[in-house]
């Protein structure tokens, strides 16, 4: 069984759409007869093609928004197209900044529910039912939506494996957006993007972890190092984030990114159930750790029971003679 139609907000960064968008069409080719996407900006031709080779039919764009903060017209355009009878059954969009502020606009403007932090979502009896893991990723509960539509779901990224569908190139269409009143009156003046190097941290085929066991700030250097030699980009423990040897966008677990790369190297990180929330689907898990009973060494593939200060310098080396 499922829906009729779904829309999925979709998230451009960088002139790219985001791989979680990617994620959402892949799913909700599964969930409904028709997919569709809701855009905000002028620009939409230029990720239709993008956005149609995974699955939606059409692109309904709102137009420039002039430095809008982006839930609010994104909202008040859907809300208003539920009210004239012409929206979807269920409205997916991705837990991130963006797609928190439109999702929870949206219930509001309509009163209905919605369930966050979904790592699955499946059909049952004409509505949606979300998989959310709870007490730290422990366990995995179902919530089923039962008032009227649409229904609105937060999913978690690397919930699902992005796939081409093949499909051609999406129509594009006018979302009109309607009066904002007061609620226009915030706007976003600037931006400031954090500096980076080397790959996106949730986008990366190969990602290296630092923990507590580093002992100091300055040993995440040897983190940095490594991920620097592989290719691959640095993550992190919520401990040391907390501690501040590094920013929060480097975090990696339940309260931060999650991530699949095909490697995952965890460096002096015990494996608290809220870290391996975040890295668990990695395909190749390696850990070093100078504790043999450390929960990382549970879900490793390779395990290396070794002080990460001696072994990640050597492993560096080796690196570089090669």
């Amino acid at each position: 069984m499922t829906l009729d139609t779904i829309w999925v907000y979709a998230e451009v960064v960088d002139g790219e759409v985001s791989s979680t968008t990617l994620e959402l069409l892949t799913k909700a080719r599964d969930l409904a007869d028709t997919v569709a996407c809701v855009y905000a900006g002028d620009d939409a031709d230029d990720v239709a093609e993008t956005l149609g080779s995974y699955g939606a039919e059409t692109v309904y764009a709102t137009g420039d928004l002039e430095g809008a903060l982006v839930g609010v017209p994104v909202a008040a355009a859907i809300a208003a197209a539920v009210e004239a009878g012409d929206g979807p059954d269920a409205v997916l969009a991705a837990t991130t900044y963006d797609g928190r502020d439109v999702a929870a606009r949206l219930a509001v403007k309509l009163d209905r529910t919605v369930i966050t932090n979904c790592v699955d979502v499946e059909v049952d009896d004409d509505t949606l039912v979300g998989t959310e893991p709870i007490f730290g990723g422990a366990t995995d509960i179902k919530t089923k939506l039962t008032g009227e539509g649409p229904y609105i779901v937060l999913i978690r990224p690397k919930s699902f494996a992005a796939e081409s569908s093949d499909g051609g190139e999406a129509d594009v269409e006018d979302l009109d957006v309607p009066d904002l009143g007061s609620s226009a009156g915030a706007i976003v003046s600037d931006r400031f993007v954090e500096e980076s190097e080397g790959p996106k941290l949730d986008e990366a085929d190969l990602v290296v972890s630092g923990g507590r066991g580093l002992g100091e700030a300055d040993k995440f250097a040897l983190v940095a190092d490594l991920a620097k030699s592989l290719g691959g980009a640095a993550g992190a423990s919520r401990a040391i984030v907390d501690a501040g040897w590094v920013p929060y966008s480097q975090q990696v677990g339940q309260t931060g990114k999650v991530v699949k790369p095909n490697v995952y190297i965890a460096c002096g990180i015990s494996g608290a159930t809220q870290h391996l929330v975040g890295m668990k689907g990695s395909k190749n898990i390696i850990a070093i750790n100078k504790d043999p009973e450390a929960p990382i060494f549970g879900v490793a593939d390779l395990g290396i029971v070794g002080d990460v200060h001696k072994v990640m310098p050597l492993l560096i080396e080796a690196l570089a003679s090669r």
